[in-house]
């Protein structure tokens, strides 16, 4: 697929029109049970931004995140955390949301200048978790490397957002009633997929993913710590906001 057939926007969520919420909902409840329209939309409200893609001027994928600072060991942090990303089955080979969000890394960066930033991510499926070594080099939790420096932020962030819901020796949001998660025929993971280290590890990490426990994850987004693919895009010219 060619990227160049695809448009992203990045929007402020209260900037979203009505037929652009409705088509979310309409996206995401597709492909995840456990939840409703009204869940949807309270959750939307509780994120800052979001990227829409566009295929032929109809939405086919959508990432929401928020983004805060906090202070931690005596310096603040800049904290990009991810919600729900979508993207229909037909289009999961492109690459146009992920390049639009690495550029938006790239322009938040040099507003907050020399501000540690960091990706704090839960994830519901397999999908989602290849995220992290597709654009970083290491993480918490990596199936092979001691990232365990970052558990103490991961902690603080995730009791602050999920309290109760949080179990912190587990590292895994555990909700007594789901808050969404995948449709079986999506949550299926190919035997062919299972040989590969990351998938094989958030299986083992999160066995109750189909119930909807999300593993919590962070990772630094700094130049020593992400992959080449992910720099050329970053250093590449800023995606255009709506």
């Amino acid at each position: 697929m060619k990227d160049s057939l695809y448009t992203v926007l990045i929007k402020p969520i209260h900037d979203l029109n009505e037929s652009e919420v409705e088509a979310i909902v309409e996206l995401y409840l597709a492909y995840y049970d456990g939840s409703s329209r009204d869940r949807i939309i309270a959750d939307l409200k509780t994120k800052t931004e979001i990227l829409l893609l566009h295929h032929d001027s109809i939405l086919i994928g959508f990432s929401s995140f928020e983004l805060y600072q906090i202070l931690y060991e005596g310096k603040m942090r800049q904290i990009i955390y991810s919600g729900d990303t979508v993207v229909h089955h037909k289009h999961w080979g492109q690459q146009a949301l992920s390049s639009a969000w690495i550029r938006y890394i790239g322009a938040l960066r040099s507003k907050v200048g020399e501000m540690p930033i960091y990706w704090f991510l839960i994830v519901k499926g397999h999908r989602t978790y290849k995220f992290l070594p597709a654009f970083t080099k290491s993480f918490f939790p990596h199936w092979s490397i001691d990232r365990s420096d970052l558990k103490p932020l991961l902690d603080i962030l995730a009791k602050e957002k999920f309290e109760d819901d949080y179990n912190e020796s587990k590292g895994l949001l555990e909700f007594k009633t789901s808050k969404g998660h995948l449709k079986e025929n999506i949550a299926l993971v190919k035997e062919n997929e299972k040989e590969k280290p990351s998938v094989n590890f958030f299986l083992q990490r999160n066995p109750n993913y189909r119930l909807g426990h999300e593993l919590a994850c962070l990772c630094e987004f700094d130049d020593e710590n992400l992959k080449p693919f992910t720099k050329r895009i970053l250093y590449s010219k800023s995606e255009n906001r709506e």
